[in-house]
């Protein structure tokens, strides 16, 4: 594998993914938001689609987590469900590439994107909605679990980080990664305690237009509290 993990060992780990479609969906933004990042304390980065990953490499030799969303009409699956995606990740750089490992109708088995993520020499990262998706990933050979997924499978969207989750995959193996809400330093600080060994923080840093809403719709409440 290319990366020893104790490089990453306690890491902060920025995902620059922007809103698809907006403003700073643009491979210059990416880039600048993945320097800033590292030159705050990030320990490595999470960047989507091949495109970005090539831009964010061409600029950084830090470690890069790839991926690559779809829609698809045949299946929820949305991080990087096909073996194509794996092979244009690994050829723009990345050096751990996720995969969704749900236990969902998918176009390709876990299995063999596993194997092929292997095939080129890169870390093999299975983002996970319950513990047994991570018990399944690692039994077929993925290098680290994270809670990327914990609530996403179901009809509501979570808004607090799953600690449990995390806490539960750590008696699994020691590479785990905290993803998905961690909104605070306090919650990435709590991710720790609970058991990663890193901690993902994408929307609080990487996307204004997200933090903007949480600051407005705050301040809306308290007005409609004052009115009535």
């Amino acid at each position: 594998m290319p990366l020893d993990f104790k490089t990453l060992d306690k890491g902060l780990i920025v995902s620059c993914q922007p809103v698809k479609g907006g403003a700073m969906d643009r491979a210059e933004m990416v880039v600048g938001f993945a320097l800033a990042a590292l030159d705050g304390g990030a320990a490595a980065l999470r960047i989507e689609s091949a495109d970005y990953v090539a831009a964010v490499r061409a600029a950084t030799d830090r470690p890069i987590i790839g991926l690559v969303k779809r829609d698809l009409a045949d299946s929820p699956v949305r991080i990087t469900p096909w073996i194509e995606d794996i092979d244009a990740l690994a050829r723009a750089g990345a050096d751990i590439i996720a995969y969704d490992a749900t236990q969902r109708l998918r176009p390709a088995p876990t299995r063999a994107l596993v194997e092929r993520i292997h095939a080129h020499g890169r870390i093999a990262m299975a983002d996970c909605s319950i513990l047994t998706d991570a018990e399944q990933a690692l039994s077929e050979g993925a290098d680290v679990v994270g809670s990327t997924l914990a609530g996403y499978t179901g009809p509501v969207e979570p808004t607090e980080p799953d600690l449990d989750l995390v806490a539960a995959m750590r008696r699994l193996t020691p590479h785990v990664v905290a993803e998905g809400n961690i909104r605070t330093p306090a919650q990435a600080q709590q991710a720790l305690i609970a058991g990663a060994s890193m901690v993902v923080v994408g929307s609080a840093i990487t996307r204004p237009e997200y933090v903007t809403s949480w600051f407005r719709s705050a301040l809306d409440t308290a007005i409609a509290g004052r009115g009535a």
